[in-house]
């Protein structure tokens, strides 16, 4: 054999690559690969559940947002409600306001006409008592002229006593 190679060993050498090889798969690249999957499974699901917290996180984040806004519409609501009814009670209490004022006019009304009434009542009964009292003073004058003696009488004889 020229350059001293001996296929023999050569085969050899192959052999023992090959098993070399074979035993460091089953050895190391096997197991060491499974750890390898292993951890990648592990991270993943870290990554996973971690995933799903923040989606959950931000499922009762727009739940809680939800909830906020309904609460500002109902504060909202109920505030309009508030001011509806206190501007109800305002109208009311006008409504009796001016209903109250309606039976302070009426009254004072009835109370003038009455007052009115009464005044021509005393006027009427004060022209009964001066006509009685002229016409006995007109009775009481023989031979006169009584429609001069009247005026006299009622003007306190200022007009008609330089006749």
């Amino acid at each position: 054999m020229p350059l001293n190679i001996n296929l023999q060993q050569i085969l050899l050498h192959w052999m023992n690559l090959a098993i070399l090889t074979g035993g460091l798969y089953f050895l190391l690249y096997k197991p060491v690969k499974q750890f390898m999957d292993k951890r990648s499974a592990y991270y993943q699901e870290l990554e996973d559940r971690a995933a799903d917290g923040l989606a959950q996180a931000e499922r009762l984040k727009a739940e809680a947002q939800a909830k906020l806004e309904a609460a500002d519409d109902e504060i909202h609501d109920e505030r309009m409600r508030a001011q509806q009814a206190a501007s109800d009670a305002a109208q009311e209490q006008l409504a009796q306001a001016e209903e109250q004022a309606r039976r302070i006019v009426a009254k004072a009304q009835a109370e003038a006409e009455q007052s009115k009434e009464r005044a021509l009542r005393e006027s009427q009964r004060e022209m009964r008592e001066l006509a009685a009292k002229a016409a006995k003073k007109l009775a009481a004058k023989p031979g006169a002229d009584f429609f001069d003696q009247f005026l006299d009488l009622t003007e306190g004889g200022g007009a008609h006593e330089g006749r």
